[in-house]
């Protein structure tokens, strides 16, 4: 006698959410962060050699953003750069005029370098990062954006992307709540809050050093590294349990196979 057709049974999520940094994860956004920095640094590190009679030795857009500044807030990695060359500046503030020379001041001097070459060229996004959030929305996971920028609203309105995040704390919302910037994992943790999920059941998608090592600290379900930037072995050694060269290569299913195992301490 035949038997009664039976719908396969569907596994249960291993996790509820899933948070996104922004520049080098969702838009191809890095690659002009990097310019800028490049050319802000460059031209007072130039000024400051020609003043000082001293060798003009510029910013190295792999080295040098990767290691001080990719993924920390603007200021932060004004400050860690010119600490990596032993360089003191007052901090100033977030009402210095751009190039002045205080942190704030080169900081803010970035953003807009950083913003005429957005208005020049536009915003390009990772077209499989954008299919992997449709897919994982889908299937009833929540998605939040967490990044340093305090350009989110600008970079996201660009790139027609606002309406793919229940949440966005950026690096505005951050400072309106007193959050720490990465590699502390407080962005990440308030997405949480806002999402209503536990960091044990979120899952962190970072490209940068700071934002896998403030994933790691979070205790969340599961850091992937995007390592666009060839810095696989970086991304792995500061906290990644997963790496891949572009979210193409993961989706839900295998995901949530890396999350049980990595839960099961395997």
């Amino acid at each position: 006698m035949p038997q009664p057709a039976t719908t396969p049974r569907r596994e249960p999520r291993a996790f509820d959410a899933a948070l996104f940094d922004m520049d080098g994860v969702v838009t191809d956004t890095a690659a002009v962060h990097a310019a800028a920095w490049q050319r802000m640094f460059d031209e007072f590190l130039r000024r400051r050699a020609e003043t000082r009679s001293e060798p003009f030795t510029p910013f190295s857009p792999t080295q040098d953003y990767l290691r001080h500044v990719d993924g920390k807030p603007r200021y932060q990695g004004v400050a860690a750069f010119l600490a990596s060359r032993g360089i003191v500046l007052p901090f100033g503030s977030a009402t210095d005029p751009a190039g002045a020379e205080t942190v704030c001041g080169l900081g803010n001097r970035k953003n807009e370098l950083f913003n005429a070459i957005v208005a020049a060229e536009g915003v390009r996004v990772y077209e499989s990062t954008i299919a992997l959030i449709h897919a994982l929305r889908a299937a009833g996971i929540r998605i939040g954006l967490a990044t340093s920028s305090r350009n989110a609203a600008v970079i996201l309105g660009r790139s027609a992307t606002t309406s793919l995040f229940a949440t966005v704390v950026d690096g505005l919302v951050s400072e309106k709540r007193g959050l720490q910037g990465k590699p502390h994992p407080d962005i990440f943790a308030a997405a949480c809050t806002d999402l209503s999920v536990s960091c044990a059941r979120a899952v962190v998608f970072e490209d940068a050093v700071s934002g896998v090592q403030a994933g790691a600290r979070g205790g969340f379900a599961l850091v992937i590294g995007v390592a666009r930037a060839h810095n696989a072995r970086e991304l792995r050694e500061n906290g990644a349990d997963v790496i891949v060269s572009d979210l193409a290569e993961i989706d839900l299913a295998e995901i949530n196979l890396q999350v049980r195992l990595k839960a099961a301490g395997r």
